[in-house]
């Protein structure tokens, strides 16, 4: 008869300490001047680099010019609030994202400075 040992390692859990609301306001954009001036005088560009910096395909964001709603624009600030954790609807994301689509961006790039997770093993000891 054989004994057979089941070993579970134990899985990350990420407790947010964070609040559930924005760290700023969408027209908060003098919070961080430089990179309001990076999103206003260079768009493109900057909506590139935020989308490679949250993880997504670089130029991901150059699909919001082809249509009126910007579904990228839109689905990053949706996929930012689940991530983090923060409350709010679809509509309220696609109305700013519509109409304040720079503050927008600048908005969720404070948001990432902010909230800005370290990874931290517990009890991983050097081999």
């Amino acid at each position: 008869m054989s004994n057979q040992m089941v070993v579970m390692q134990p899985q990350p859990v990420m407790i947010s300490r964070d609040s559930d609301q924005w760290g700023s306001r969408v027209c908060d954009c003098c919070d961080d001047v430089p990179e309001c001036c990076f999103a206003y005088w260079c768009f493109a560009c900057f909506t590139c680099i935020k989308a490679k910096t949250y993880g997504e395909c670089l130029c991901l964001p150059l699909l919001d010019f082809c249509g009126i709603i910007p579904p990228i624009t839109m689905s990053m600030r949706v996929s930012m609030r689940q991530r983090y954790g923060i409350k709010g609807t679809m509509c309220n994301d696609c109305l700013v994202a519509t109409f304040c689509r720079a503050c927008v961006w600048c908005q969720m790039s404070r948001e990432m400075k902010a909230r800005n997770l370290p990874i931290t093993l517990v009890g991983a000891r050097n081999l």
